[in-house]
């Protein structure tokens, strides 16, 4: 099975994306060349980069297009791609990705409701997500701002050893908002 934006012609690898230029995609008359080893081999020309590659079996491809001459190397094109996806899907892994994730209340929210809640906000601190914590207020409950702010604090040094305060309890219109963030990591 062909990886997207690969055709195979004749036994070499053609690439369809602008991604990395193969073989005779290559348009620069003179690049740097690494062997199939990565070692230097010189400035040469495109012709004779590859000539060196056909000989080698293997592909010649453009690994940095931006020099002043590009950079090619002789590789196996198959080989370059897979292991370009294995360290992208290993960036991607290691990416803080951290969004953003919402608890509601009232301002009378039960024990056992705010338990419940804080739980969740605990679990989303963990896995790296920052905590939107909002107190809902309808009717007259806004004559009791007040039980928004302590609900708020309390939630706060509740969740104290999992992340921090990052934007203290502000009213905004009918609801109440504070926004935890996750501790640091210090590995």
């Amino acid at each position: 099975m062909q990886a997207a934006g690969i055709a195979r012609i004749g036994g070499k690898y053609i690439s369809r994306k602008e991604q990395n230029r193969v073989n005779g995609e290559i348009q620069s008359p003179r690049v740097r060349l690494l062997d199939e080893n990565g070692d230097h081999v010189g400035i040469l020309s495109i012709k004779d980069a590859l000539d060196l590659a056909e000989k080698a079996g293997l592909d010649l491809v453009e690994i940095s297009p931006g020099a002043d001459p590009p950079v090619v190397s002789i590789v196996d094109f198959g080989k370059f791609r897979y292991r370009q996806k294995r360290k992208e899907r290993k960036a991607r892994k290691s990416q803080n990705v951290g969004g953003l994730k919402e608890v509601k209340f009232r301002p009378n929210t039960e024990e056992h409701d705010y338990n419940f809640k804080m739980k969740h906000a605990k679990e989303f601190l963990e896995s790296r997500h920052k905590v939107k914590a909002t107190v809902v207020f309808r009717g007259r409950q806004l004559a009791y701002k007040e039980q928004g702010y302590e609900l708020l604090d309390r939630l706060a040094e509740d969740l104290k050893e999992y992340g921090q305060t990052e934007r203290k309890p502000t009213m905004e219109g009918r609801q109440m908002t504070m926004i935890i963030a996750p501790l640091k990591e210090n590995n």
